[in-house]
């Protein structure tokens, strides 16, 4: 069985969780199947950078192009399917957002949008990274249901997680500075908080930065706020350690992996009560109304001067994210393509 797989994301030197994504996917998938092939193929911008990427004994490099390589099944890992293939193909769908929401330039929406109806097309199945997702791919692209299956992303654990009374009166947010996620939201609600507290912002910039770095600028607590730029992952995991409470008051997502890293970190979370944050959140975390300040200020103060309800949090995320592994997700994903092979058979 050979099955070859979109691997050009996995090389994003920032990467984001569509990057975490495909590179769990990829070593995963390969090292759970040494019996079968693997084709990881890269588009031509990224094809010479992924020589010197060491690959697993049983995966081959290969240029992705026009035409596909030859293989039993192709899986598109980011909602991209824009060459031939002779086998089956599957997509994963992370979110539309760009199609349902301002959270891009016009010119990137109109070619997301293509892209998206064309992968949704060509797809002999789609795996959606939430139910949420997959209620966007069947209402904005005419999806039938029965052709999604809903796989969950996973989380590593840490070997530990520092108790609360080790950790610093520190907000911490993790994510791209961009629009979609709510940073002028959550800059305001910060000032709300007592003195003493501070907020670190950790991720790269994105579309719609530079309100944010004006709402931080302009804000009386502008000397308690910490802008990381992004972070390599031994300098996040110093953040993770040192935080009290994780901040995530995302206008819109697909999933969400940050709560996820936050819970296995022992962080208590507040999060947006809309798009999928719900699904992944459960019952361990407060939840708020992103579109109001009052609504994230008010909870935020409540969260960081109730130590019994951080604590109760941070337990109930332990638990919470011990329910998500990566294993699983190649496993069911594994199970995806099986689906598709032997109905050809």
């Amino acid at each position: 069985m050979i099955v070859a797989l979109d691997a050009t994301y996995s090389l994003d030197p920032e990467p984001s969780g569509v990057a975490v994504y495909s590179r769990q996917m990829l070593r995963g998938l390969a090292a759970a199947h040494p019996e079968a092939k693997f084709r990881f193929c890269y588009r031509p911008h990224r094809y010479l950078k992924s020589c010197s990427e060491p690959l697993p004994a049983n995966a081959g490099r290969r240029l992705l192009w026009k035409s596909g390589p030859r293989a039993d099944l192709f899986h598109g890992l980011n909602q991209r399917v824009d060459s031939r293939h002779r086998g089956r193909v599957v997509t994963t769908f992370h979110d539309l957002f760009v199609i349902t929401g301002e959270y891009s330039t016009p010119e990137f929406r109109a070619r997301f949008t293509s892209q998206a109806r064309e992968a949704a097309a060509r797809s002999d199945l789609i795996i959606a990274v939430s139910e949420f997702t997959a209620s966007q791919v069947n209402g904005l692209l005419d999806v039938p249901r029965t052709k999604i299956r809903v796989i969950h992303h996973g989380v590593d654990m840490p070997s530990e997680a520092p108790a609360l009374s080790a950790r610093e009166r520190l907000i911490l947010f993790v994510g791209a500075i961009q629009k979609r996620k709510n940073i002028v939201r959550l800059v305001k609600a910060f000032e709300a908080t007592d003195p003493g507290w501070r907020l670190a912002l950790a991720g790269s910039n994105g579309y719609g930065a530079d309100e944010a770095m004006a709402a931080v600028a302009g804000s009386p607590r502008r000397n308690d706020i910490q802008i990381t730029g992004f972070l390599a992952a031994d300098q996040l995991q110093q953040l993770w350690q040192r935080a009290a409470i994780f901040a995530f008051p995302s206008l819109d997502e697909g999933f969400g992996i940050p709560v996820l890293e936050a819970m296995a970190h022992g962080v208590p979370v507040l999060v947006s009560g809309g798009s999928a944050l719900r699904e992944v959140a459960g019952d361990a975390a407060v939840f708020v109304d992103p579109q109001s300040v009052d609504s994230i200020a008010d909870t935020l103060v409540r969260l960081s001067r109730d130590e019994a309800l951080r604590e109760e949090l941070r337990q109930r995320g332990l638990s919470r994210a011990r329910l998500f592994s990566w294993e699983q997700a190649v496993s069911r994903t594994w199970t995806a393509y099986g689906e598709l092979l032997d109905e050809r058979c």
